[in-house]
C-alpha cells in the first residue's frame, strides 16, 4: 500500500471521523506528557454514579442502572476512562481501515460495520488492560488522606428530588471533582445549584445536600 493509497483510506466517508478522533487523541496524551497535565471531560448527565475526575474512573454503587453495570464489566471503575477509549479508538480504526482497505464492501455496509467493530473493540480493550488491573488498582489507591466534605459547598451537575441520584462538582484546592449525592430532604434541587453537603453514607458513597446548612 502505498502512501497516497493509506491517505485516501484513512481519510475516506467512513474512516475520517475516526481517523481525525484518533488524531485528537494523539495530541492530548502528547499534551499529558509534555505538560504533565491531564484534560478532564465532564459528563453532564443524570447518572446513578459518581466519577471522580482527578483519576479518571467510574465509581458504580451496588444498586447502579444496567448500563453502569456495563460500564463495570468493562472494568471501568478500575481502568481510567482515557486509557480504555484511546485503545478502543485505536483498535475499532484498524478495523475499519482494513476492512475497507482490502474488503471493499461499500460504503454504507462500512459505515454500518463500524458499530460492531467498535463493540468488539471494547471487548478486546477489556482483555488487552485486564493484566493491567491490579496497577490501575495500586495507582487508584495512592494512601492519599481522605477529603472531609461535609460543609463543603459545591455547584449541582444534575438535578435531583425524591431518592434520585445525581452529581455534584466541588473543587478540592484547584482540583475538581464529581461527588454521588442526594437530596437530603428529598426536595428538588435543580441543575446548577450552589448547595452544601450536610451528611454522607459511607458505604454507599453517597452524600447528601441541602441549598442551606439548617442547625
Amino acid at each position: 500500500m502505498t502512501y497516497h493509497e493509506f491517505l485516501t483510506t484513512a481519510f475516506s466517508p467512513v474512516n475520517t471521523v475516526l481517523s481525525v478522533l484518533l488524531i485528537l487523541s494523539v495530541i492530548y496524551w502528547l499534551f499529558t506528557i509534555i505538560t504533565g497535565l491531564d484534560i478532564d471531560v465532564g459528563i453532564d448527565a443524570d447518572l446513578d454514579a459518581d466519577i471522580d475526575s482527578p483519576d479518571g474512573h467510574v465509581h458504580v454503587p451496588d444498586d447502579a442502572s444496567g448500563w453502569l453495570q456495563f460500564l463495570k464489566f468493562l472494568n471501568l471503575d478500575i481502568v481510567p476512562i482515557t486509557y480504555f477509549l484511546t485503545l478502543s479508538l485505536l483498535l475499532t480504526w484498524l478495523g475499519s481501515f482494513y476492512i475497507e482497505a482490502f474488503l471493499s464492501l461499500g460504503l454504507w455496509v462500512s459505515a454500518l460495520l463500524v458499530i460492531p467493530i467498535f463493540l468488539v473493540s471494547m471487548l478486546l480493550t477489556k482483555l488487552i488492560l485486564k493484566p493491567l488491573n491490579p496497577f490501575f488498582r495500586e495507582i487508584n489507591h495512592k494512601g492519599e488522606v481522605s477529603h472531609d466534605f461535609l460543609g463543603r459547598q459545591g455547584r449541582m451537575k444534575s438535578t435531583i428530588h425524591g431518592a434520585k441520584t445525581g452529581m455534584l462538582e466541588v473543587f478540592i484546592g484547584n482540583d475538581p471533582m464529581i461527588l454521588m449525592v442526594r437530596s437530603k430532604d428529598g426536595e428538588v434541587i435543580n441543575h446548577g445549584t450552589v448547595v452544601y453537603i450536610v451528611d454522607e453514607d459511607r458505604e454507599k458513597r453517597i452524600y447528601y445536600v441541602a441549598e442551606e446548612i439548617r442547625f
